[in-house]
């Protein structure tokens, strides 16, 4: 086995808001950066510009990203999520506040017994994101 990558695939109301939203993680976290993006062209099955296939890194992980316009029975959903762990209480609250910014509070930051600050949340392209503060 050569590798396992998380892939995100942008459906429904999401279609066509991959590169957004990776531009936007990218930008969130420190050591994130877009390796590459392929867009569709004219006449192919997905409108023209959308993301074909992107790749990009969050603090070092590589993840992928595509749009899909085609009618799914599907989107993203909290069973599936992105743990992050943070250094500093400054570091969750600044990344939970902006993941939360057109999304959802699933779990408010707050000290769970498990945790002296977690939260979970859906971010406004409806990707799951669970932050815990590192002891």
């Amino acid at each position: 086995m050569k590798s396992i990558t998380t892939s995100l695939m942008f459906v429904g109301e999401q279609a066509g808001k991959a590169e957004e939203a990776i531009r936007f993680y990218t930008s969130l976290f420190p050591g994130s950066k877009i390796t590459d993006i392929q867009r569709y062209g004219a006449g192919e099955h997905e409108p023209e510009g959308s993301i074909k296939m992107a790749r990009f890194r969050i603090n070092g992980t590589e993840f992928l990203a595509l749009d899909s316009h085609l009618d799914h029975q599907f989107n993203f959903t909290p069973s599936m999520s992105l743990y992050v762990e943070c250094e500093s209480s400054s570091e969750i609250e600044e990344a939970f506040r902006a993941l939360a910014d057109g999304g959802s509070e699933l779990m408010p930051l707050d000290n769970y017994g498990f945790s002296q600050k977690f939260g979970w949340l859906k971010d406004r392209y409806g990707v799951s994101w669970q932050l815990n503060l590192s002891d």
